[in-house]
């Protein structure tokens, strides 16, 4: 059996291998899936037989109290770097003086992620550690495992002892994910992809990693009597044993070569799938490298070309001051529209009071507006030359916008509050929306406009009232507002619409008590953290008096979350609401069935379902939890696989169909979860 789980493990990753690396898979992916639901269940049958390089290994789980400090085989030295054109040619000259003789470059992009140095022993990864000081840095290897472009093991005719050099960097589209879950949960979000992945890569929590979709690209090899003479070359043997290595790289034999390199993609780096602040050029020959050797900080046969970041000047013409669900007021300047980075830019975050202090703005500036490693607008500096005679300077507003309650700030917080959480109609309808929201209590009759509606008829102030809406409440009401194109609308409740919004919240009342507490919209209680809360303390009523400490013994609560969860619960308007949620019959405990995992068959799994089945969708869910899956909304390349019912929508079909992901019957996921025995 051990040989047969090396084979198996041996083949999963040279399927991955295949995807991750050469993007050329050579199964579907619902072989893989088969293969890999087989090694699964071997390895629960046979725990003795794992293999540190398997691929059930990836998805995390593992808890670091600290991470351990280690010195680099060979010291991880950074580079020097310039943002003109004419220190590149005074790079060459030195260059080519040293050697007295034409040198050749390699450029390639430099990525604006983490530097990372791997060490692979007979072939398996031994263990990742972070810059650091460049002499010493911190083991992160149990969250680098997580990444699946990193080979475990590798391919090949790999040297017994071989250290690689990288970057881990957080792609847009999962930057743009991140920080709307963080958004939507009040937390800060990262400025940049850069912070991401680097905050992404100092998590305690491996599991937690294993979620944020980081990637990796290597570009350089150390080891001694390495198969190759040139740094070009040495990608080809870098691919060859299982890295993933950059996309885009050029020899260039003059300055002129460099220079058009540098200028192409300081153009086209905004179609990237990623942010990269320059170009690196690089000497080719691995001799002549050993030859200009290096001085206490940088390699002399590499240099950095760092790309000015987008900068445009325009005038600021207001600012609104906007109240978020959790009561966060954030500035935001209007500005006179200007093209920036390809698009038009007319409003940027300001953040908070401190940023508006630091830049020192006032009435009517030019502000300077860049997107350099950033993906949406930032607001960097002031043109003071341009500033009006006696304009004034930009005060933050001492009372709320919206209720003209006085603003709070504490002392170890950037962020200015308005405390009125339950009078503040801001804050009420984010809250009401929020408990609505499809990963809470998911009642998709009702919406932003209809809240609205409820809202200023005075129906609807908790989210307890929604279950004591009658339809003689509700049949009639109007609103009238300017649609789009200009013309007057009306949203209108008529008797279907009604019986469909009133049949939601009813069966809303079977949501289970995770998505429940999630619903209530506790701060910095996201949807993981409610789940894992829920299933430590059981009801709202242990939950509702655990002290500081005893919510700290829950994983990934810390000190933020626990004082948050304490001032919710010492709230009296939170308590009035939980006990008229109670009497409607919403679930505010944990189901007997639901309190531990039936199995792990489905661990690691990111599924999506899709249409009517025999049980309600909630139900099917529920089941993917209990079984260790991941449920999400929509499809992508990262799905796993996708449960259809009756009814399946045309589009997730197309979409599935197109990235080859696996479609399973309500039938076929019901024998997938049964193997478990």
């Amino acid at each position: 059996m051990l040989e047969y789980i090396k084979e198996l493990t041996h083949k999963l990753n040279q399927h991955n291998y295949n995807y991750y690396v050469l993007d050329n898979p050579t199964i579907s992916d619902y072989e893989f899936d088969k293969m890999l639901e087989e090694l699964l269940l071997l390895e629960k049958e046979f725990p003795q037989f794992v293999q540190p390089d398997s691929p059930t290994q990836r998805v995390g789980g593992e808890v670091t109290k600290k991470f351990a400090t280690v010195a680099h085989m060979f010291p991880m030295l950074s580079l020097g770097n310039t943002y003109s054109i004419e220190e590149i040619t005074e790079f060459d000259k030195r260059v080519q003086n040293a050697l007295l003789q034409k040198a050749v470059y390699v450029c390639e992009l430099k990525y604006d992620g983490v530097a990372i140095s791997l060490v692979y022993e007979k072939g398996r990864l031994l263990r990742a550690v972070t810059r650091g000081d460049g002499i010493q840095g911190d083991d992160v290897t149990q969250n680098v495992k997580t990444i699946k472009s990193i080979p475990l093991k590798l391919f090949g005719d790999y040297p017994d002892l071989l250290e690689v050099r990288g970057e881990i960097l957080l792609p847009h589209s999962a930057f743009k994910k991140l920080n709307a879950d963080r958004e939507y949960i009040g937390e800060q979000p990262f400025a940049n992809p850069r912070n991401a992945a680097s905050g992404s890569l100092k998590l305690l929590d491996s599991a937690e990693v294993a979620k944020r979709g980081l990637d990796c690209r290597f570009y350089l090899a150390l080891g001694e009597n390495l198969p190759f003479k040139t740094h070009y070359d040495s990608f080809t043997k870098l691919k060859e044993w299982g890295f993933k290595i950059p996309e885009i790289m050029q020899k260039c034999n003059s300055i002129e070569e460099i220079k058009m390199f540098v200028s192409q993609w300081d153009v086209e780096r905004e179609q990237l799938p990623f942010d990269i602040d320059g170009v690196v050029i690089k000497v080719n020959d691995i001799a002549q490298q050993q030859q200009l050797g290096a001085t206490a900080k940088n390699p002399r046969w590499a240099i950095a070309c760092k790309f000015k970041a987008k900068r445009v000047a325009t005038q600021l013409l207001s600012i609104d001051f906007q109240v978020g669900r959790t009561g966060v007021v954030t500035p935001v300047a209007n500005l006179k529209p200007v093209l920036l980075a390809g698009t038009a830019v007319k409003r940027a975050s300001l953040h908070n009071n401190d940023i508006i202090q630091q830049l020192d703005i006032h009435e009517n500036d030019w502000l300077y507006v860049e997107k350099g490693g950033e993906i949406i607008p930032k607001i960097v500096g002031v043109e003071v030359s341009k500033r009006t005679e006696n304009a004034l300077s930009i005060a933050f507003i001492t009372h709320c916008p919206s209720c003209n309650t006085l603003l709070i700030k504490k002392n170890d917080e950037a962020a200015t509050y308005c405390p009125n959480e339950w009078g503040c109609p801001p804050q009420v309808k984010g809250k009401l929306e929020h408990f609505i929201s499809r990963k809470a209590l998911n009642i998709d009759s009702l919406g932003e406009g209809k809240i609205e509606m409820l809202f200023d008829n005075g129906l609807v102030k908790s989210s307890a009232d929604f279950y004591k809406l009658k339809p003689e409440m509700l049949i009639g009401l109007e609103k009238r507002f300017l649609g789009e194109d200009g013309t007057d609308r009306i949203i209108s409740f008529r008797e279907k619409t009604v019986e469909n919004m009133l049949a939601g919240i009813e069966q809303s009342k079977e949501i289970s008590f995770e998505r429940v507490l999630f619903a209530l919209g506790i701060r910095y209680v996201g949807e993981t953290t409610a789940k894992k809360l829920a299933r430590y303390f059981k009801t709202i009523d242990a939950l509702a008096i655990a002290t500081k400490e005893e919510l700290k013994a829950v994983d990934d609560v810390g000190e933020q979350v626990a004082e948050s969860i304490v001032q919710f619960f010492n709230a009296v308007e939170n308590l009035e609401n939980v006990v008229k949620l109670r009497e409607a019959g919403v679930q505010l405990e944990l189901k007997e069935e639901n309190q531990q995992s039936l199995s792990n068959i489905l661990k690691g799994k990111t599924i999506v379902i899709s249409g009517v089945f025999s049980i309600s969708r909630d139900v099917m869910k529920q089941k993917i939890e209990l079984h260790g899956g991941k449920n999400v909304s929509s499809i992508s390349s990262n799905t796993d696989f996708v449960v259809a019912g009756e009814n399946m929508g045309s589009e997730k079909r197309k979409k599935a169909e197109k990235l080859e992901i696996p479609v399973l019957s309500e039938s076929e996921f019901e024998e997938l979860i049964e193997k478990r025995n």
